[in-house]
């Protein structure tokens, strides 16, 4: 009876975690703000491609990531949808440095940079297409 018992939390609890893992994937989040933040910006010389004019659609991928594929068309699409955009895919494992430094632990990961290089969002997994394009439209104002 015991061991049923313990089945039975042990469902509960990783259920109850799939369900919270489930809301948070893909999720674009405010980024907390300091002073080192406000300084740091990420340029054309950190991502290896120009920054749009008016915000860029910062990807990180990896060779074997399936959800980076449909991250891409996702971006791509956004991008070219509003002008002055740009999607740039960064490849995490030849930019190691930079994926430590911003605290990239999985990908795909999205970055919403703003036009002088700021992250304004984040995003962990993949990102549904109408909270990209909400997103941006945050970044554009701003």
């Amino acid at each position: 009876m015991t061991g049923l018992l313990v089945c039975i939390a042990v469902l509960v609890v990783a259920g109850a975690f799939g369900v919270w893992h489930q809301r948070r994937n893909g999720r674009l989040t405010v980024r907390k703000r300091d002073n080192r933040d406000e300084v740091r910006r990420l340029g054309a010389a950190e991502i290896g491609a120009e920054l749009g004019e008016r915000a860029t659609l910062l990807q990180f991928s990896s060779a074997f990531c399936q959800p980076c594929r449909a991250t891409r068309r996702t971006l791509a699409e956004v991008a070219g949808m509003v002008e002055g955009v740009a999607h740039v895919e960064v490849d995490a494992e030849a930019h190691l440095g930079l994926v430590r430094e911003l605290n990239i632990l999985r990908t795909p990961t999205v970055l919403v940079l703003d036009a002088a290089g700021r992250i304004m969002r984040r995003a962990s997994g993949q990102p549904r297409k109408a909270d990209v394009i909400a997103a941006l439209g945050e970044a554009v104002r701003d």
